[in-house]
C-alpha cells in the first residue's frame, strides 16, 4: 500500500528540526561557555549517544512487525497500543528518530566538537591542526560505529526495542490525560 505524501507533515518535520537544532546548539554553547573540559566532553557524548539511539528506533520500527503486538494489546499489555502506533506511523516516526533527532544531532555533535577543539587550542595556544582533525575523527568514529552497532541491534531485536519505546510513550500519554 503507497502513502501520498503529506506536504503538511514535510513542513511540519522542517519547522521541528529548525527549531530543535536551534534549541540543541544553544543548548549546548550555553553549557560550553560555562563548562570545563569534562562537561563539555559529557555533552558531546550526550549528543552522540543521542543521534545513536534514535537512529536504532528509527530502524527497529520500520523492521517490526504488528502481530506481536495484535497479541499484547489483546493482552491489555502496558505499552503495546502504543507500540502499534508507531509501527503504523513507521514514515513519520523514523523521519522524526533519525532525521530530525538523529541528523540534529549529529550536526550539532560535530558542532560542539569544533568549540571543543576550538576553545582547547586558544587556551594551550596551540596552532596546530592535528588536534581538531584528531577530535573531529573519534566524533566521526564514534558516531558511524556506534550507529551501526546498534542498527545491528535494532535489526535482530526490533519488538523487544519498539515495546519499550512504546511503554516509555504510554507512560507520558497517560500523564498528558490525567492532568
Amino acid at each position: 500500500m503507497k502513502k501520498k505524501l503529506n506536504y503538511k507533515w514535510v513542513i511540519k518535520i522542517v519547522l521541528i528540526s529548525i527549531v530543535a537544532s536551534m534549541v540543541f546548539t544553544l543548548a549546548s554553547t550555553e553549557v560550553l561557555g560555562h563548562a570545563g573540559w569534562i562537561i563539555a566532553l559529557v555533552v558531546l557524548a550526550v549528543f552522540i549517544f543521542l543521534g545513536i539511539i534514535f537512529d536504532m528506533i528509527a530502524i527497529a520500527v520500520v523492521t517490526a512487525t504488528e502481530a506481536p503486538f495484535h497479541s499484547m494489546a489483546a493482552r491489555r499489555e502496558h505499552g503495546a497500543t502504543a507500540s502499534l502506533k508507531l509501527i503504523k506511523n513507521a514514515d513519520k516516526v523514523t523521519s522524526f528518530c533519525s532525521d530530525v533527532v538523529g541528523d540534529v544531532s549529529g550536526i550539532v555533535s560535530g558542532t560542539t566538537a569544533a568549540l571543543i577543539a576550538a576553545r582547547l587550542m586558544e587556551g594551550l595556544r596551540m596552532t596546530n591542526f592535528l588536534f581538531p582533525l584528531l577530535l573531529s575523527g573519534a566524533v566521526t568514529g564514534l558516531t558511524v560505529g556506534g550507529k551501526a552497532l546498534c542498527k545491528t541491534y535494532a535489526f535482530n531485536n526490533s519488538t523487544g526495542i519498539v515495546f519499550r519505546v512504546g511503554k516509555i510513550i504510554s507512560v507520558f500519554h497517560r500523564k498528558s490525560y490525567s492532568e
